[in-house]
């Protein structure tokens, strides 16, 4: 044998052994990226009837049937890049809301009870809850009759209501989220007239402030 084909048989080894570590760094990276993300707080919105986000995650096998089975293309499986754990569904309101349809067909495609197909009646769903967040963008609080978000309401006087308050000596008639009716569906995201929605529809947890990560463990 050359020491010419002796020097690339070394050359074509070193590659190959190359490639291979470059392969099993993608490999880590990759797995390190979807356990980090199958633990992140979600910010995407679930299906209604989803279980609470641990138990959803754990219910969930990313099959995709409730996806298929939304008649509005609403629901999506998360990608890479997407805020929601890899291959679950979800939806993102100021693209495309919830249609909130009567018969709730992905909760009833489910095949493992991740999505409760007890939920009978759409207005009892939770899929999160709006929440006012640009009061300084916001029409209304401009003085301007805007309301949209309130027009649109599926359960309009309900979930949504306007409230006459004095703000800075100025008597305005804001638009008021009551939570408890509040089903989480995105349509007054998706309808606000702003560049930026001056209501966003949040997970829960995250739009009523619920327990925060630096609050695990401290007494009570």
């Amino acid at each position: 044998m050359t020491r010419k084909s002796t020097m690339n048989r070394r050359e074509v080894l070193a590659s190959v052994a190359k490639a291979g570590g470059v392969t099993c760094l993608a490999g880590l990276a990759l797995t390190a990226y979807v356990e980090s993300t199958s633990k992140a707080e979600a910010t995407a919105l679930r299906p209604p009837g989803a279980l609470p986000e641990d138990d959803f995650l754990s219910a969930c096998v990313r099959c995709g049937l409730c996806v298929q089975a939304c008649p509005y293309d609403t629901l999506h499986l998360a990608t890479l890049g997407d805020p929601a754990p890899l291959g679950t569904p979800f939806f993102l309101a100021r693209d495309t809301p919830c249609a909130m349809c009567r018969d709730i067909p992905c909760t009833r495609a489910c095949p493992t009870g991740a999505l409760d197909a007890g939920l009978t009646d759409i207005r009892e769903a939770d899929m999160g809850v709006a929440v006012l967040v640009g009061h300084e963008t916001c029409l209304n609080y401009k003085g301007m009759t805007c309301s949209i978000c309130h027009r649109v309401c599926p359960i309009r006087d309900e979930a949504i209501t306007l409230e006459r308050q004095t703000i800075d000596g100025r008597s305005l008639v804001i638009p008021t989220v009551h939570s408890d009716r509040c089903t989480g569906c995105g349509t007054c995201e998706k309808h606000c007239v702003l560049g930026h929605a001056a209501i966003r529809v949040l997970p829960r947890d995250l739009g009523l402030g619920g327990k925060g990560r630096n609050q695990a463990g401290r007494p009570t």
